[in-house]
C-alpha cells in the first residue's frame, strides 16, 4: 500500500496541535490519531516531532498539562489549550491562510 503521508510544511504541526486541542484535551497518542483521521492520512505526526512540539507549546503558554488515565487505563499526559494557544490560534489561522492564498495565486496563475 503507498504510503500518501506528506511532510509538514515548517509551523504547520503548531496549528495543527493547537486546532486538534481546541476540540478537547487529549494525550500526545490521541492528538496524533486524531490529526491523522482528520487528514485522511494525509500528515502522520511521530512522537519524534510531537512531543518536542507539545513541550515548546507548553513552555511558551499555549498548552498546559495534567496527568491522567486513558480508556485503556494507562498514565498518559493529557494536553489542554490555554486562552493565550487559542489566541495564538487565531494567529496562526490568518497565517495559514495567507500563506494558502499566495501560494494558490502563484498555482494557478496562467502563463
Amino acid at each position: 500500500m503507498p504510503d500518501n503521508s506528506t511532510e509538514l510544511l515548517k509551523g504547520t504541526l503548531d496549528l495543527l496541535i493547537l486546532r486538534t486541542l481546541a476540540l478537547e484535551p487529549m494525550h500526545g497518542l490521541g492528538i496524533s490519531d486524531r490529526i491523522r483521521q482528520i487528514t485522511g492520512g494525509v500528515f502522520v505526526v511521530k512522537p519524534g516531532s510531537l512531543f518536542p512540539a507539545l513541550h515548546r507549546l507548553e513552555e511558551k503558554g499555549w498548552l498546559d498539562s495534567r496527568w491522567g488515565e486513558t480508556e485503556a487505563n494507562r498514565k498518559a499526559k493529557f494536553y489542554r489549550i490555554t486562552e493565550s494557544g487559542k489566541k495564538q490560534l487565531e494567529q496562526e489561522k490568518q497565517n495559514w491562510l495567507r500563506v494558502l492564498t499566495a501560494v494558490n495565486q502563484v498555482i494557478e496563475q496562467e502563463s
